[in-house]
């Protein structure tokens, strides 16, 4: 059996001298889903934005299994360099798609921008496989050519997703994805995933405010309070059983809504 895709040791963080993380600890493994909940403040986001390098971590270790070098630990690394060589190895999803597209661009160009990155220059080759990958994300194909501000919020969401999915990452990290959509348009745009995931074998992390996101996309659950990781363990068990007085505590109050 392979090792763990990512393990983060002792992850600090702190803003203006109030902890954002604290001793943050964790392993994830390929193909694993693992949700992050916890109030606004609680570190999750912050979590996601030190893994992806947005942030630096004040202390701790982020240890990465790449594909061109095995296991790194990304806190060492300076920007060039961890571009270079996370590459393709890693995505991530904001809460908000207009902050992970190029709106400037088209449809197509949204996704074949990434191949291009990675070393890709068959154009045919290129704009086929944006043909294809709209297809996986439900998008009508004849739509290459248009820009995202002609799409819904929900079909932005999922060219967002395409874009960071068509150069096969090893981990992707998702922000509130379903955030703002609909309830009828989170419910497709969480089917997609799913299946993404599965058919993929991708590992993700992601952070959601909401406990049946949880439930239907993840296979662990980890609740923050404070940037504290206060309790974890498989999604199911820790929604139907809680621990912790502050898991009990979101747990019941999404029951009596």
């Amino acid at each position: 059996m392979s090792g763990p895709l990512l393990e983060i040791d002792g992850l600090c963080k702190a803003y203006n001298g109030r902890p954002a993380l604290i001793d943050v600890a964790l392993d994830l493994w390929p193909g694993e889903v693992l949700a992050i909940v916890g109030e606004s403040g609680s570190g999750k986001t912050t979590l996601l934005r030190c893994i992806d390098g947005q942030v630096a971590p004040e202390r701790g270790a982020i240890r990465f299994d790449t594909r061109a070098q095995g296991m790194v630990d990304l806190t060492l690394l300076n920007e060039a360099r961890r571009r270079r060589l996370l590459g393709n190895d890693l995505g991530y999803v904001h809460q908000n798609p207009r902050d992970g597209l190029r709106l400037e661009l088209s449809a197509g160009a949204n996704i074949g921008e990434p191949l291009l990155q990675a070393g890709h220059r068959h154009y045919g080759r290129i704009r086929a496989t944006a043909e294809s990958w709209l297809a996986k994300v439900e998008i009508d194909p004849g739509r290459i050519d248009d820009l995202p501000k002609h799409f819904s919020g929900g079909m932005q969401q999922r060219l967002q997703i395409a874009r960071n999915l068509v150069t096969n990452p090893r981990l992707v990290l998702m922000d509130e994805p379903t955030g703002g959509l609909d309830v009828s348009v989170q419910a497709k745009l969480l089917d997609l995933l799913r299946r993404l995931a599965a058919d993929l074998d991708l590992a993700i992390i992601l952070v959601t405010h909401d406990l049946g996101v949880a439930r239907l996309l993840a296979d662990r659950l980890m609740v923050m309070q404070a940037g504290r990781i206060v309790e974890s363990g498989l999604t199911d068990q820790v929604l139907d059983d809680p621990h912790q007085p502050y898991t009990q505590l979101l747990v019941s109050s999404v029951l009596q809504l």
